[in-house]
């Protein structure tokens, strides 16, 4: 039998695909409805929907509803997204309008081809 060699270059390619396709854990930490936070949650989901599509999972927290949930995530402003999944681990501050900052913030910058 032979013995099968890898190659470096098809292994980097598999780890490169699954990176891919990996699965994104998204928080988004809203204080009630205003404006910022509903220009917030429409660019996150528009970024979502196009970029991500079917592979990852938003949650929207309402401060004004859970305030202690700020505490256990160390949020110190609104809206904050919280990219838990895939690591590292990211918070981006802000009401997400600006899409260059929000794809580097994602690792999506790549994928906007």
């Amino acid at each position: 039998m032979k013995d099968k060699e890898e190659d470096p270059n098809e292994e980097f390619e598999t780890l490169f695909d699954q990176a891919d396709e990996a699965k994104y854990i998204l928080k988004l930490y809203v204080a009630g409805l205003s404006p910022k936070s509903k220009r917030a949650i429409y660019s996150i989901k528009e970024i979502c929907e196009t970029h991500l599509k079917g592979r990852y999972e938003l949650q929207v927290i309402d401060l004004y509803q859970n305030p202690t949930l700020a505490k256990g995530e160390q949020i110190v402003a609104v809206p904050t997204l919280v990219k838990k999944l895939p690591q590292p681990l990211r918070k981006i501050i802000g009401d997400m309008s600006d899409l260059e900052k929000l794809l580097v913030g994602l690792d999506l910058h790549q994928q906007m081809d």
